[in-house]
Order: C-alpha cells, then sequence, then structure tokens
C-alpha cells in the first residue's frame, strides 16, 4: 500500500483529502504544519507528499527546499488556495512534481498523484539498473593496504603482466580483477570470469578450452571456451587453486605458447588474453603437496596482489557500511538509513569471518530489521543471531 503525507494547517482540507484518498486504497499520515510535516517526513517513507503553501512555522516552499535535501525522490505536489501562477513556477522550479490549486479537482490530484508515484518508480528503477550495469564498482577504503593496492594497480594495469590475486574468501579479490581490466589497454575488450571451483573437474577443459561436435557423449554441438570468448580481453580464473592438474597442463602450454586445442580437436587456435588468476589457497603450500604446477604457478605470479583480510582493515569498515547504506537503501526505495558512532563502533569490534560479503549482508539485515537509524542495540541483536 503507497503512503500519502498530507501537510495543510487547514483540519478541513485534511480530512477531505484523507477521506478521498483512503477510499482509493492509500494510506494516509498528516501534519498540520510544516515542521511537523518536515519532522515526519524525514522519520518515514513516503511515496508522494500534498503540501499546502501557506503555513504557519514553516510555509510550503521552505518545507520543500528541506525536503529536497532530505530525499530528493519523493515526488512532492504543493497545493494551495493563495497561489499566482508565479508561485507556481517557483515551487516547480524548486523541485515540486506540480502544483494544484484549491479546492482541487478531484480527478486531476488522482491522476497527478497516480503519474507522481509511477514517476518516483521509475526513478528508483534506473538507479538500481545504473548500478547493476556500470562497468565496475568503487573499491572503497583508505586504509594502508587498499592504498597500496590501488597504486599497484595503476602501476600494472596498462601492461599485459599476468597477475595473482590472493586473500580470503569474501575479501573482494574479483574487484581487483575489474579494476584491472578496467585500466588497462584491453578495457573494450571483454573480461570473461570463471570460477574453477564450481566447475567439475571433468568439465573445466570444456570450459576453458571449448570442445567438438562428438567430442564426448553429451556434446552435441561445438563450444567456443573461455580462452576464445576472452580473445583481445582479460580472463580471470577464480579460485585457480582448486584446477585439476590435467587442465592446469592445458593453461599452462595456453600461457606459454599463446595457443589452446579444443577438446575432442587437432586444431591450434591462437588466442590473445591477459590472465588473472585469484585463490584463497596458499599455492606454494598446494605445489608441496602435489596439488599444483609450480611452473604453472611461476607462470601466473609475475605480479602478486594480496587482498586483505577485513579484520586487517577495520579503518575501512565505516566507509563500507555508508556505501551499503545507500546502495541497499537505494534498492529498496526507502531513504537512506543512519547509523550512530556506538554502533560502527560494535561493527568494528566484530570478528569478520566472511570479510565484505559477510558485512554487506549484514548491513541489508540491520537496514531490513532497525528502525530509522541503526544503533548499538541493533547490532548486537542482529548481527550475531542468537542459536
Amino acid at each position: 500500500m503507497s503512503n500519502i503525507l498530507i501537510i495543510d494547517d487547514e483540519k478541513a482540507i485534511r480530512k477531505t483529502l484523507c477521506e478521498i484518498l483512503s477510499y482509493e486504497g492509500y494510506k494516509i499520515e498528516e501534519a498540520g504544519d510544516g515542521e511537523e510535516g518536515l519532522k515526519k517526513f524525514k522519520e518515514k517513507a513516503y511515496d508522494v507528499v500534498l503540501c499546502d503553501i501557506k503555513m504557519p512555522k514553516l510555509d510550503g516552499i521552505e518545507f520543500l527546499d528541506k525536503a529536497r535535501e532530505a530525499n530528493s525522490d519523493v515526488p512532492v505536489i504543493m497545493i494551495s488556495g493563495h497561489g499566482t501562477i508565479e508561485t507556481a513556477v517557483e515551487a516547480v522550479k524548486k523541485g515540486a512534481y506540480d502544483y494544484i490549486s484549491k479546492p482541487p479537482d478531484l480527478n486531476r490530484l488522482l491522476i497527478t498523484i497516480r503519474n507522481a508515484m509511477d514517476k518516483n518508480n521509475l526513478v528508483t528503477e534506473t538507479k538500481v539498473l545504473k548500478r547493476k550495469v556500470s562497468k565496475v564498482e568503487e573499491m572503497i577504503g583508505e586504509s594502508a593496504p587498499i592504498v597500496k593496492i590501488k597504486e599497484t594497480i595503476d602501476k600494472v594495469a596498462p601492461t599485459d603482466a599476468r597477475i595473482l590475486v590472493t586473500g580470503e574468501n569474501g575479501v573482494g579479490k574479483e574487484l581487483v580483477a575489474r579494476w584491472v581490466h578496467e585500466k588497462s589497454n584491453r578495457a573494450s575488450g571483454p573480461l570473461v570470469e570463471v570460477n574453477c571451483a564450481a566447475i567439475p573437474s571433468e568439465l573445466i577443459e570444456s570450459e576453458l578450452f571449448g570442445h567438438e561436435k562428438g567430442s564426448f557423449t553429451s556434446a552435441v554441438k561445438q563450444r567456443i571456451g573461455k580462452f576464445e570468448q576472452a580473445h583481445g580481453g582479460t580472463l580471470f580464473l577464480d579460485e585457480i587453486g582448486d584446477m585439476s592438474l590435467s587442465a592446469q597442463a592445458k593453461v599452462l602450454r595456453a600461457l606459454q605458447e599463446g595457443k589452446i586445442t579444443r577438446v575432442g580437436g587437432d586444431k591450434d587456435i591462437s588466442v590473445d588474453v591477459r590472465v588473472i588468476a585469484a585463490t584463497n589457497k596458499d599455492l606454494l603450500k598446494e605445489v608441496d603437496e602435489k596439488n599444483f604446477r609450480l611452473d604453472l604457478y611461476h607462470r601466473l605470479s609475475v605480479i602478486i596482489i594480496h587482498v586483505p583480510s577485513l579484520n586487517d582493515r577495520r579503518e575501512d569498515i565505516p566507509l563500507l557500511v555508508d556505501k551499503f547504506l545507500a546502495d541497499i537503501c537505494a534498492d529498496y526505495g526507502i531513504p537512506k538509513k543512519g547509523i550512530d558512532k556506538e554502533a560502527l563502533d560494535a561493527l568494528k569490534q566484530h570478528n569478520w569471518t566472511g570479510n565484505i560479503r559477510e558485512l554487506r549482508n549484514v548491513v541489508e539485515r540491520l537496514i531490513i530489521l532497525s528502525g530509522k537509524t541503526i544503533i548499538s542495540e541493533d547490532v548486537h541483536a542482529y548481527v550475531i543471531p542468537k542459536r
């Protein structure tokens, strides 16, 4: 049910509008002056605001200015019995969705409210889509390790040097790979990602190098592998420590010779690919245990970028929380929630075993379960669920 806030110092007008809009299925809240209306506006999410212009304490134009500062996405429809063309123009210039004279025409009012809500929904959807289709998320952090990573990316991205990104699960290794690609000379080419841990060992070679029709039972047609798909761009091999030894041998050949052979084929295919690999394992330990080829390790680790755990960069937590609050609240179409210092301090003290991925999930949980401002009691209640 859509929420509408009516701000008007005339009780009779509020009552009439309330009855009409409630009948149409809207949930209505009232305020008798601009100050009360602004307080409610900041405390709760509304889909549309109907606001009188001539009011005590805080008039409609002043309310509009402050409301736009608090949340510019909520459409505000100005209504007045004392207005002029100049007043209407001023209100629209300041960001009002529309201006309606008193007494309002019922049909026009309902159509304006419906159109305002449609526009608001489109604005929210557009913001979400823009963020989803944007090439690379921002790398958040001002801690020394993150500053060093950014400097390293700036240096190595323009080259074709192969990069090995290390770090625990959830620290953002894939984001490093995307930034290297974005800042490289291959940015106009494809970035192809492969999660080696998610592909069965018997299928990894077909996934990477492709296969010819009939090369095995389910090969009903030719398949182009990830190396060919990434030609002219970047291939990101995530969790490469889980790759089978037979696939490692073929990857090594591709890196040495710039050629691959499809499964079931006998033709060499040249590929121009920059490879970025990532792992949460100690590959040298895997080499000692005969699970990973030493020669492939040396081929992949021309540049090593280690992404620290969130526990090793706690000073970045406030920046990350602020970013997640903005993004998630925008996805939900609600005003950005605040968080007090004690709550942030509590989050900084938490043991983040899931790193940034866990922090984002926690922030989403707090947004859903907390009030307008997240407080330390919320963190203690919801961050570590009771068993």
